[in-house]
């Protein structure tokens, strides 16, 4: 019994005579983010005075909040950056007081972008939401310069189909 105790003394102090734990040599710099050149924090372009510019096909995209960003037609606008510089991430402020950011190393998307909105109102229903589509994005630099005004509308643009309107006819009859 006494030979395993001093064994395991003997691995006790092996341990704490160590010059340098792994955990002292971790202490230095971290690793470079993993994001990519030309993507900005917000923080620093207000700094610089840099004016964003928002991805004009978000307001086309008709895209209901409850849905998933996976379900648009145009899958390709949605690799698109939403900001331009990009950013590394943005505040997406709703106008009853809701904030999202959606974040990306390299470059918030209008997909990270959706994506964030989604997570808030896919468990409500159609009906829970007043103004349940994406109209598109607004920056006021003057209100703030790190976030994003999301606008909301009633209901995307009519599908081209005539087939609407002669349902009042046949409730005449």
């Amino acid at each position: 019994m006494s030979a395993e105790t001093s064994d395991l003394t003997k691995v006790d102090s092996a341990i704490s005579g160590l010059s340098s734990s792994p955990t002292e040599e971790k202490k230095g710099h971290r690793r470079a983010s993993s994001s990519a050149a030309g993507v900005y924090n917000i923080n620093d372009l207000e700094k610089e005075g840099k004016e964003l510019q928002i991805a004009k096909e978000t307001q086309k995209l008709n895209w209901k909040l409850n849905t998933s960003p996976a379900t648009l037609d145009d899958k390709e606008v949605l690799k698109n950056f939403l900001t331009t510089p990009p950013v590394k991430k943005i505040d997406l402020h709703f106008p009853l007081g809701l904030e999202v950011t959606a974040r990306n190393l390299k470059g918030v998307t209008i997909k990270d972008a959706l994506d964030a909105i989604h997570k808030q109102f896919k468990k409500k229903a159609d009906d829970e939401l007043e103004l349940p589509v994406l109209a598109g994005f607004e920056w006021d630099k003057e209100e703030s310069w790190t976030r994003l005004i999301v606008h909301q509308k009633k209901e995307g643009a009519p599908s081209s189909g005539g087939k609407k309107k002669n349902k009042k006819d046949t409730y005449d009859e």
